[in-house]
């Protein structure tokens, strides 16, 4: 052996122990598994619920041109006993509606009420053993926690998408121009098809009613929050649609002068300029013309359109009320009595 060398082991102290673990990818693991699980968990409890609907419209005949399929959509049983809760624009003109059930069964429904103003309607099927979900409260509901959306979009049926709540206390318009208030909105993928299923937390209770997306976006997503979808239900399958107070009235916002406000000592800057008064409605009645503008309903001030459908409800229908209205300048208080608001076609 040359003197300047020596021989060394070929396994040293370090090669006799186990490879170092990295702890951190053992923690990011253990956190995907439990990601999940919760969505497994609340997909377990929910999914048997939630129902494919398919609409036709036209008048029932032989012939399939009038009797075509001509949209759908999802729901969600929420009693035993065939009630479903789904979105207004999903049967609101239907002649026709079909439900498939989570285990194949196809099943005939009508329509119990629907309230085009929240998007949300209730059908029933004649079944009394339906699977169901419960409703969790929205109110309760923080951003980035977990959602789980369950639906049918584009006809795949049973489709589960999950993801978190991106903000809470939006809002946003009905299809009858309506706004609805404390919508949720989730990054959940929603696609044509998902409309009026269910948005549910981890365990499997329903949070919100999936209502909308915004085209091209990707991620801005909507559901209507279980609070408005409870009480709105009940009121539909009580009274097969949602009373609010009419008057009869069309307007848009209309800022005010500061003469105005200074002279009748108003704390509002803007009112709303009349446009048209219906005949014979309660601001007809009322003596309200085309070109007053409303500042006050009912001792409150009002600011815009949206402040007025607010202040609208079952509460005003057929209760004498002061409206406030600036004409040629002058403030002048009228005697109002709003009736029921006519069903929407």
């Amino acid at each position: 052996m040359h003197p300047g060398l020596r021989l060394i082991s070929s396994k040293s102290p370090e090669d006799t122990q186990e490879p170092a673990r990295d702890e951190s990818s053992l923690d990011d693991a253990g956190l995907l598994d439990a990601y999940s699980k919760a969505v497994i968990q609340a997909v377990d409890v929910a999914s048997p619920a939630v129902v494919n609907i398919e609409v036709r419209a036209g008048r029932r005949s032989p012939e399939a041109q009038s009797n075509r399929r001509s949209g759908g959509g999802s729901g969600f049983a929420f009693t035993p006993d065939g009630l479903i809760l789904t979105n207004s624009h999903v049967v609101h003109r239907a002649r026709e509606i079909e439900v498939s059930l989570s285990n194949g069964r196809r099943l005939q429904a009508t329509r119990v009420g629907d309230d085009p103003d929240t998007d949300l309607a209730v059908i029933r099927v004649s079944a009394t053993d339906l699977p169901t979900i419960s409703f969790g409260d929205s109110a309760a509901l923080r951003s980035g926690q977990l959602v789980v959306a369950i639906g049918n979009p584009l006809g795949f049926e049973a489709t589960v998408t999950a993801g978190v709540v991106s903000a809470l206390g939006r809002s946003l318009r009905s299809r009858t121009g309506r706004l609805m208030h404390d919508i949720i909105q989730t990054d959940a993928a929603l696609n044509p098809g998902n409309s009026g299923g269910p948005l549910v937390n981890s365990r499997g209770q329903v949070i919100g009613v999936n209502t909308a997306i915004i085209l091209p976006a990707q991620g801005i997503c909507f559901a209507i929050p279980s609070r408005t979808a409870e009480f709105v239900a009940s009121l539909l399958i009580r009274d097969g649609r949602v009373r609010r107070a009419w008057l009869g009235l069309g307007g848009q916002p209309a800022r005010l002068k500061r003469r105005l406000v200074n002279d009748h000592a108003l704390k509002i800057e803007a009112g709303i300029l009349v446009l048209h008064v219906e005949k014979d409605s309660p601001a007809e009645r009322a003596g309200v013309r085309e070109g007053d503008v409303l500042v006050g309903f009912g001792e409150r001030a009002v600011t815009s359109v949206d402040d007025l459908h607010r202040m609208l409800t079952e509460a005003q229908i057929g209760v004498k009320l002061q409206l406030e209205i600036l004409r040629n300048s002058h403030l002048e208080k009228l005697e109002i009595v709003p009736s029921e608001s006519p069903e929407n076609d």
